[in-house]
């Protein structure tokens, strides 16, 4: 079999030229559309459910929310485990999947299965999908520079402009705000005075509810003008928080300043975010989408940072605090500088020994050909560019060049001897 290939290879040249001429344009093709990372991602195939229900015990959380989401989500297909964890408001489940399952997949038969189980909740709890991320996909960290802002002020910028921005870049599946304080409208609530006005708690709460809302009304026409009517209701500062009312007292108005104490503030912190012991900051992590190619999005999210940079206040810049993108280039690098290395020292070595230019000029080729062809395989089976499968081409390099080295030395050996017998 062997040597009816080399007999065939030898009596078509062009044939086979051609084929390893077309083989290595595929494999820079497959080169250029496999994802490039740092590292392999080695996590679960899983879908992350997420379920807030603010101020109860985990022990409730887990009654409630996460024992019938769990109990629910297990007969979906594919499903390897179901996970669930319960901490103070919160509620985690992770469903697993076989690694053959297709993750976007996988989300919709995990969406269609919470529409039932959503039933089984209390009143008002509504779970939702994680990001479409995976446990390696914190590409990028940053954290802003303003001088003469405020941590609340950055947390809003970052949350309301900053945030959204981000998040329109393709490849991008969650961009994850974390540091400052989330301003919120704090109601302190005086029990004497609700004791002695007479309001109820509930009344409170569904004032304060009910009066942070805009509302319709109709459209008439008068003068051959179109007017349509609607009530402004939205809260815009403490006075409108204040100035709500809750209940009457003696035919007058109980206003919500009566009975409490209205201001602005930060919401519960469970922890803080540090730069090098040099105080708080406010950033963002930016998750990348599952399949994606690290290296191109990394790229993106710089190039629109620039762009936000613009339109941010005063002298407010980005910082980057982690960036995957310099392991990844450093990695490919290695690689390259590798082959390079390879080449030369391969060339002369041959040239030293056989003093024969064609042989040399034979291995050089099947090493960029073998390369290349690496990616094609790397792209069929769903495999990324990372620092373990470069470094195993980098260590296969060596093998090739083996190889080559000890069949071109053997073939002109033999050709060498076959001409001395010619010659005789």
């Amino acid at each position: 079999m062997v040597e009816k290939l080399i007999s065939f290879s030898l009596k078509n040249r062009l044939i086979v030229l051609m084929l390893s001429a077309g083989f290595f344009v595929w494999g820079i093709f497959a080169m250029q559309k496999n994802p490039i990372d740092a590292i392999p991602d080695l996590s679960e195939n899983q879908v992350i459910v997420f379920t807030e229900w603010m101020g109860r015990s985990p022990q409730v959380i887990e009654d409630q929310v996460t024992y019938p989401l769990v109990s629910n989500l297990q007969g979906i297909p594919k499903v390897k485990n179901v996970r669930g964890a319960s901490m103070f408001g919160m509620s985690f489940v992770y469903v697993i999947f076989e690694d053959e399952a297709d993750i976007y997949w996988a989300r919709t038969r995990v969406m269609e299965r919470l529409n039932y189980a959503q039933k089984l909740l209390p009143q008002g709890v509504s779970p939702s999908l994680g990001p479409d991320g995976t446990g390696v996909g914190h590409i990028l960290w940053y954290h802003l520079e303003a001088d003469g802002m405020d941590l609340g002020e950055q947390r809003a910028l970052q949350d309301w402009y900053i945030k959204f921005a981000l998040q329109t870049v393709p490849g991008v599946s969650e961009v994850a705000s974390f540091g400052g304080f989330q301003k919120q409208y704090q109601i302190t609530i005086d029990p004497e005075k609700l004791n002695y006005y007479n309001v109820p708690m509930m009344n409170i709460l569904k004032s304060v509810k009910s009066n942070n809302n805009d509302v319709g009304g109709r459209k008439f026409e008068m003068n051959d003008m179109g007017y349509v009517v609607r009530g402004l209701g939205y809260i815009k500062n403490i006075e409108d928080v204040e100035n709500i009312s809750v209940g009457n007292f003696n035919s007058i108005p109980v206003k919500l300043k009566d009975v409490a104490t209205v201001q602005m503030g930060g919401d519960l912190r469970l922890g803080i975010f540090d730069e090098n012991g040099n105080g708080e900051v406010v950033g963002g992590i930016v998750v990348m989408r599952y399949g994606e190619n690290a290296d191109n999005v990394i790229k993106a999210v710089k190039a629109k940072m620039k762009e936000v940079e613009k339109g941010l206040p005063g002298n407010t810049k980005f910082k980057i605090s982690y960036d995957r993108s310099g392991l990844i280039e450093q990695a490919v690098e290695s690689v390259k500088g590798t082959l390079i290395e390879e080449m030369i020292t391969v060339s002369i070595i041959v040239l030293l020994f056989l003093f024969h230019w064609r042989s040399a000029l034979i291995i050089l080729i099947q090493m960029p050909i073998s390369i290349a062809m690496s990616f094609i395989l790397l792209n069929a089976f769903g495999l990324s560019s990372n620092i373990m499968s470069l470094t195993g081409i980098a260590l296969a390099i060596g093998v090739i060049v083996d190889d080559g080295i000890v069949m071109v030395e053997n073939a002109y050996r033999n050709i060498s001897e076959q001409q001395m017998k010619d010659e005789k």
